[in-house]
């Protein structure tokens, strides 16, 4: 049917538009939460845009199904200030004549969606764990930028470079050490870092070339001069931390082997977030008003609403199971039976042409 494929051409061209603006709101936020943890020292600068690229993977997921449903909502809404819906009303096409697209717009989406719920979205977690904690387990000169003063996580040093040379050295270094009993400032010509030996404790060196180390306690007159040609410092490691993975970043294959509720909830999580489609869809019909004289604003805040409770309700029995106090197996989807009622409600009273919350 002609009037079945422009629903679906037109859901989809919306789809990716609102995508886009949803997209980008998201990449702005999570861009300026790596910023900050560059700037102060949690990653290098170098990994912001790798872990901004794998949280946009992990999440597409939930971002898909309001991407959908806000551009339904907009087809329609446009369909009804066109009179087009009017129109194909008068010719016995009712609201609920559009279930068929619907289902083929769930086929495609959801397709994609499930693809992104049960494989890419636990593998992008998974690797950004790893990444994760392998640029917080670098060397603490990780975040050290040329021309600024770079204090690390434990406040013991500070340090500076002019400089950024090719093969990742430095020229110009300064080192500010607070962490003993005495206070140490370094100033070299150049330097590198070096991985040690495992007959010197292992571990990353920072190798100076040309310079001087002074020594002494602060508010002294006594201190200690070296002149030195070459000088090695231990740069500190990060702690790793554990390397466990959790349920969320775990693949799907093996979420069925475990055998426990985390894992069980989960599972069915990551089918919820494709099951949430075709409910939306049905709201998003339901939503829709042959009466172009009513504000659209309304409307559209009403469903909306409908969004943010639905999702909420999912997050908070998703949090029940996680502590333990729900059963992982059937509580998401009595959140789901319960709003799929409420929606084929909606549509049988939108299309008699009845009040949403009619009871008749």
């Amino acid at each position: 049917m002609i009037i079945h494929r422009a629903f679906i051409r037109e859901v989809l061209r919306a789809c990716g538009a609102v995508g886009a603006v949803l997209l980008a709101i998201f990449l702005l936020a999570r861009l300026m939460g790596f910023l900050r943890q560059a700037v102060e020292g949690d990653i290098p600068a170098g990994g912001v845009f790798l872990l901004l690229f794998l949280k946009t993977i992990t999440y597409l997921d939930i971002l898909a199904p309001l991407a959908l449903y806000v551009a339904a909502l907009l087809v329609m809404a446009r369909w009804v200030r066109d009179n087009e819906l009017a129109a194909l009303s008068a010719c016995g096409v009712g609201v609920s004549g559009f279930i068929k697209p619907a289902a083929a717009l769930f086929a495609l989406v959801g397709a994609l969606d499930a693809a992104f719920a049960l494989y890419l979205s636990p593998l992008s977690a998974q690797a950004s764990r790893v990444i994760t904690h392998e640029l917080r387990a670098r060397a603490e000169t990780a975040g050290v930028v040329a021309g600024v003063f770079h204090e690390t996580a434990d406040r013991e040093r500070v340090y500076f470079v002019e400089r950024r040379e090719e093969g990742g050295g430095f020229g110009g270094v300064f080192i500010y050490d607070g962490g003993g009993e005495e206070e140490v400032v370094v100033v070299a010509e150049t330097g590198q870092i070096r991985g040690g030996e495992a007959e010197v404790g292992g571990g990353d060196f920072l190798v100076l070339q040309n310079g001087a180390r002074y020594q002494g306690a602060a508010g002294s007159k006594e201190f200690a001069a070296l002149e030195f040609e070459t000088y090695g410092v231990r740069l500190k490691a990060r702690a790793r931390g554990g390397r466990d993975l959790p349920v969320k970043a775990m693949p799907t294959r093996q979420l069925l082997q475990q055998n426990d509720r985390a894992a069980a909830g989960e599972f069915h999580w990551r089918l919820s977030k494709v099951f949430m489609l075709p409910v939306l869809l049905i709201f998003a019909l339901a939503f829709s008003s042959l009466d172009r004289r009513k504000k659209r604003f309304p409307g559209m805040l009403a469903a909306l609403l409908v969004y943010f409770a639905y999702s909420n309700f999912l997050g908070f029995a998703l949090a029940l199971i996680r502590r333990g106090a729900a059963n992982p197996h059937w509580t998401l989807w009595a959140v789901h039976l319960l709003f799929l009622v409420l929606a084929l409600h909606f549509l049988r009273n939108r299309n008699r042409n009845m009040p949403l919350l009619a009871l008749r």
